[in-house]
């Protein structure tokens, strides 16, 4: 393992880290003793929630590694998620539990995509932290999240390291100053956000629904309910070779086939179900019709009845029946058994009655795998462990028939259909946005448009650069500030110094008046010569933009634009007093267009193309906390602009009708030919 610790590599899983603070030198048994001891400590503790969860491919697991070029020895877990990213948010709970109820440990936990903590809030992380210096900066301490901050300039705080930490370096950060690194409240606000509900969500994730399953299927559930997971992905991934095995089946015989409950995740009954197939006519298994009204419980059967068939074609039988009758004597079965009564594993049940030994074949499945597996153990096939079963418990199938009139009901699976609105806030809460409440008619009449171009200036006034633009997090965001020697500055050092030109009083600073420094860089001026160098810059910017101002004014593009001469018959809000440019080609006059107006009538034009769906205007309005009310008319209005006739929606044809129109600075044409061709 590197000292940056870059963690998974195969896709869709997850990999955690817990070590030991303070990270004092100890003799490496020694350590590795006090390591398992924890993690004995912690798969107990925890084990009311872990016995029962159904994974979706691997559970979650912690084993000893040893320390290796410059990392500590520690405890270490991988788990492969797969579809279900619900696994990976509860491991993501666990951990951060683990961290709270035992405060001398530290966590780190990352996947296949890196710091997806960080992913997670990233609208709100600092402007300094990205993937190239967020390695080993990221820990779970006393059930919070840290970041390890980097020092400004080297040297700048003594304790921060000037470059990427090392685990160690990192472990003794957290433990000399953990008040210091803690994540700012929203960003620990948005990871509890995407966490909450645990563990009482874990129920709420199941989804319970008849099936009509072989009897052997059915006990193999009964004592080891995480072994559905193993049918449905071995179904779900199914090839040609795969089927081979189900053409006539050796194992799970149709004719033994019962009614029964059972628990799938919403995840797994989805690939379940979702799937279309038919059986093959060797198999026996054979379908109602559609319309039958146990069609549903026969289909699945069928499935789950492939897909375990399919794992117990590919292994043979595996004893241990020996290791499980020395486990359940040892006094760590027994402390742990103790730890499960205190914590309710067991609810209300009577101890010896057939739903109490359901849960205790259920306890020893897991002490074995999780708390008393030797290291060198090799773990079985979930194939193995479904023919062992078979050979080792015993059922009755009328037994299990008479279980079949007293069945509880299934769920309703209703969630699998989303209508447009249950997604939208479905996307909202993801987003950590409050749903939207519907325009009233009366704020659609009153509607103030002026929202749109406020928004818009301010999201033009954000510093972009090649990783991309920011979005201002509330449209009443504060008032912009713009320095214009460091933008300046900052132009400069990309573009390099610009040749003096002429002057010309087409381009006035107050252009700049929306556009925003960014904080975290230091631009400030050093010398006289860079100082003439930034006066070279804003000459040479106006000298360009006069002479595309010359340049457009022999073409027709000025018409396209709304200018304030052209609206001045329309409101009375426009400044009458404000003058024609020169723009010095042969007398040509340039008037000053209405970049509010231009702007929002640009951006209806677009919201009403969508005709009511998803597209770029509502998006990036949408984004910046703007919503435009919904056009009841579903024919367009046809109505006349003062100068052309378009057809357009009736909340633009409102905004003529009322007049609307927004004062604002002159702007040259050239800066408007810029924004309708990047349109």
């Amino acid at each position: 393992m590197e000292e940056n610790m870059k963690f998974a590599t195969v896709e869709d899983t997850v990999e955690y880290h817990l070590f030991l603070i303070p990270d004092e030198p100890r003799d490496p048994e020694k350590h590795k003793e006090i390591l398992h001891k924890y993690i004995e400590r912690i798969m107990t503790q925890f084990a009311p929630m872990l016995v029962p969860y159904i994974w979706q491919n691997q559970p979650f697991n912690l084993k000893c590694k040893p320390g290796k070029e410059g990392v500590p020895a520690h405890m270490f877990g991988v788990t492969k998620f797969g579809d279900n990213i619900e696994d990976e948010w509860f491991i993501v709970y666990l951990v951060k539990q683990i961290t709270k109820e035992f405060p001398e440990l530290v966590a780190r936990i990352e996947d296949n995509d890196g710091e997806f903590l960080l992913i997670e809030a990233a609208d709100f992380l600092p402007k300094w932290l990205d993937p190239e210096n967020s390695a080993n900066r990221v820990f779970f301490h006393h059930g919070e999240l840290c970041i390890i901050p980097a020092p400004r300039k080297p040297g700048a705080v003594s304790w921060l390291p000037a470059t990427t930490p090392t685990i160690p370096q990192a472990l003794n950060i957290i433990s000399a100053h953990p008040e210091k690194i803690l994540a700012s409240e929203s960003i620990r606000a948005a990871i509890t956000r995407r966490i909450r509900g645990y563990p009482e969500k874990i129920q709420a994730s199941l989804h319970r629904v008849h099936c009509f399953l072989p009897a052997g299927i059915v006990a193999v559930l009964k004592q080891h309910p995480r072994l559905l997971a193993a049918g449905v992905q071995a179904f779900y991934l199914r090839d040609p070779i795969d089927l081979r095995a189900c053409r006539i089946f050796k194992t799970f015989l149709p004719e033994t086939r019962i009614m029964t409950l059972v628990t799938f995740t919403k995840c797994l009954y989805a690939q379940l179900v979702q799937q279309r197939f038919v059986p093959d006519r060797r198999s026996g298994y054979k379908l109602p019709r559609p319309s039958h009204p146990q069609y549903r419980a026969y289909e699945l059967g069928m499935k789950l009845a492939h897909g375990f068939e399919i794992l117990c074609s590919k292994c043979s039988p595996h004893f241990s029946d020996s290791e499980k009758s020395l486990m359940t004597t040892s006094p760590l079965w027994t402390g742990f058994l103790e730890s499960l009564k205190k914590n309710d594993y067991f609810k209300e049940l009577i101890e010896g009655s057939a739903q109490y030994l359901e849960r205790v074949e259920m306890a020893k499945n897991y002490f074995q795998l999780s708390v008393n597996q030797p290291e060198s153990a090799q773990a079985m096939s979930p194939g193995e462990e479904i023919l062992t079963l078979l050979q080792t418990i015993s059922f009755d199938i009328e037994e299990l028939k008479k279980e079949e009139a007293n069945l509880p009901p299934e769920d309703d699976d209703q969630w699998l259909d989303l209508s447009p609105h249950q997604l939208d806030q479905l996307l909202q809460e993801a987003a950590g946005k409050k749903a939207a409440e519907p325009i009233s008619k009366e704020e659609k009449e009153n509607y103030d448009l002026t929202q749109v171009s406020e928004s818009m200036k301010a999201f033009i006034s954000k510093v972009s650069t090649h990783k991309g633009a920011e979005l201002p997090r509330e449209p009443s965001e504060s008032p912009i500030t713009f320095d214009t020697d460091s933008f300046l500055n900052y132009f400069d050092k990309i573009l390099g110094p610009w040749p003096r030109e002429s002057d010309s009083d087409d381009l006035d600073e107050e252009d700049f008046e929306y556009l925003e420094s960014d904080d975290d860089l230091d631009l400030k001026t050093q010398d006289p010569g860079e100082e003439a160098s930034v006066k070279g810059t804003l000459d040479g910017l106006k000298s360009y933009m006069a002479q595309m101002d010359q340049e457009l004014a022999h073409t027709s593009i000025g018409k396209s634009f709304t200018t304030q001469k052209q609206m001045e018959p329309l409101s009375q809000i426009v400044n009458n007093s404000s003058d024609e440019e020169d723009s010095g080609a042969e007398g040509s006059i340039m008037t000053a267009a209405d970049i509010d107006l231009n702007l929002v009538s640009n951006i209806l034009e677009s919201y009403s193309s969508q005709a009511g769906l998803a597209g770029p205007a509502s998006n990036l309005l949408q984004s910046m906390g703007v919503q435009l009310p919904d056009s009841t008319h579903h024919r367009p209005t046809t109505f006349r602009y003062p100068w052309r006739s378009k057809k357009q929606s009736p909340l633009l044809t409102h905004c003529w009708e009322t007049k609307f129109s927004i004062t604002a600075p002159p702007i040259s044409l050239s800066h408007l030919f810029f924004f309708k061709t990047t349109q």
